[in-house]
């Protein structure tokens, strides 16, 4: 999408999009506990995942400061991005503040459909202009003078780096014969697939010597469903990604999501039935959540809400898919 629309409108209604993968009764909502409605000021309201549509929307009136300052207070999704630019400069903030601290090897989770599916036709292209926006923020973030972006393959690193030929930062490829350099302040791994593992953890080492550079690794797609691969090949490649700090990561559930963004803890959030996409809290936790610990904060739903055998119906049947759903994407 190297000649594609502004992608604030085109990614916003793909992120929106992302949120609506599952139908789930978004009446179920809890909170570890007795379950709490909340009612809140007349303040205006921003929906968190509106649909954004570039032919039709409408900007919402301004807040008064009074009004901004009062709903930052009350929305206990204040945290999360409004669309997937916000996440995506998110993102590359808490990614500087990792680096900034001393972190030597961070990676951002974005587990939206819409980055996943590199083969999808537009996808690439809007893909890497959303990682562009990443990088120069994160410039802008850490006051590097010297960041390289690695990109899967050469020719993508090839056109990219001929498409913006004022990129203040430096191009390479995974398969590159030196695909970084002494020079190089912060490196950052965009999408690395799991056939370049062998590449990736090369790189990783290099920049573990001294002097230690720090090492950002975003979206990576390192995890194979290939029923091939064996448990070896399975257990080094956990082993290997241990050795990394998730700095933020983005995951959507059938009826919340679950969010981290350094320094912060790792948030577990449900739908706000009181108002159509927008999330309260449901848990935060040091660890990121299993789905052991997704299963028992939504499961708690059956014992909290209001005793109603076709809603509990529901909600049996969304606690056994929920399981099944977060099993598969933890793999």
């Amino acid at each position: 999408m190297f000649s594609a629309p502004s992608p604030s409108l085109s990614c916003s209604r793909h992120y929106h999009h992302l949120l609506q993968i599952c139908a789930v009764p978004s009446s179920l909502a809890l909170i570890p506990g007795p379950v709490r409605w909340r009612s809140y000021p007349a303040v205006t309201a921003r929906a968190k995942f509106e649909k954004f549509d570039a032919d039709n929307a409408q900007p919402p009136p301004p807040a008064t400061p009074a009004e901004a300052e009062l709903q930052q207070e009350l929305e206990e999704d204040s945290d999360l991005p409004s669309d997937l630019e916000g996440a995506i400069r998110q993102s590359s903030q808490a990614s500087a503040a990792f680096v900034n601290s001393g972190g030597m090897r961070g990676m951002v989770e974005l587990l939206i459909p819409q980055l996943q599916l590199l083969d999808a036709e537009g996808a690439q292209g809007e893909l890497w202009e959303l990682s562009r926006i990443f990088l120069e923020t994160l410039i802008k973030e850490t006051g590097s003078q010297k960041v390289r972006a690695i990109f899967p393959d050469a020719g993508a690193a090839a056109l990219l780096k001929y498409q913006w030929g004022d990129a203040n930062f430096d191009f390479a490829s995974l398969s590159d014969r030196r695909p970084v350099e002494e020079e190089d302040e912060v490196v950052v791994m965009l999408v690395p697939d799991y056939q370049m593992l062998e590449y990736v953890e090369r790189i990783a080492s290099q920049l573990s010597d001294d002097p230690p550079r720090p090492l950002i690794m975003w979206n990576p797609r390192l995890v194979s469903e290939d029923v091939g691969i064996g448990f070896n090949a399975r257990k080094l490649r956990r082993k290997f990604l241990s050795t990394f700090t998730v700095v933020y990561s983005m995951r959507p559930l059938p009826s919340g999501a679950v969010f981290r963004c350094y320094p912060g803890l790792w948030k577990v959030f449900y739908d706000d039935v009181n108002r159509p996409n927008r999330y309260l809290l449901a848990k935060e936790q040091p660890s990121r959540p299993d789905a052991t610990d997704i299963e028992q904060i939504f499961g708690a739903i059956s014992n909290k809400v209001e005793d109603s055998s076709s809603l509990l119906g529901k909600a049996r049947g969304m606690f056994t898919s929920l399981n099944r759903f977060m099993k598969a994407i933890s793999r």
